[in-house]
């Protein structure tokens, strides 16, 4: 399983998102220089992300994106499916119609690893990242 740009930095925007939220709406170019993202790309993103209830969006003057739900009810898996055309291990042995062992092993082997990392994608939010980043780098003193 490879996960592209587009998913990668769709959890990125909203783990910006999450860590301002006490700001109120924020600007898509703010996120776009402070994730080091092109506003362009993060403006498809945001086309995927609108499909969703995830989301509040306000034009003008203080206008900009926040999130609609609670950064604990985002998880990675559903971002992933939505941003990624493939969350499958390897399709390759799912295309044979001869049942040999092989194919088999392989078939039992891509389908248990599946349900793996499934399972891992959907039980981490958006808040256990901020959470583990926070965890991380609480001891860590730059001068």
């Amino acid at each position: 399983m490879k996960i592209s740009s587009k998913g990668r930095y769709a959890l990125l925007l909203l783990l910006d998102l999450a860590e301002q939220r006490q700001a109120g709406y924020t600007a898509l170019k703010d996120i776009a220089k402070r994730q080091g993202i092109s506003k362009k790309y993060l403006e498809q993103i945001l086309m995927m992300l609108n499909k969703t209830n995830l989301l509040h969006t306000n034009r003008g003057y203080q206008g900009g994106y926040k999130l609609a739900v609670s950064p604990d009810k985002i998880t990675v898996g559903s971002i992933l499916r939505l941003t990624e055309n493939n969350l499958t291990v390897s399709d390759t042995y799912y295309q044979s119609d001869e049942c040999t062992n092989e194919v088999f092993i392989n078939l039992f082997i891509c389908k248990g690893l599946k349900n793996v990392i499934d399972n891992y994608l959907d039980n981490i939010t958006i808040q256990d990242i901020i959470d583990k980043k926070n965890e991380t780098y609480a001891d860590s003193y730059i001068i």
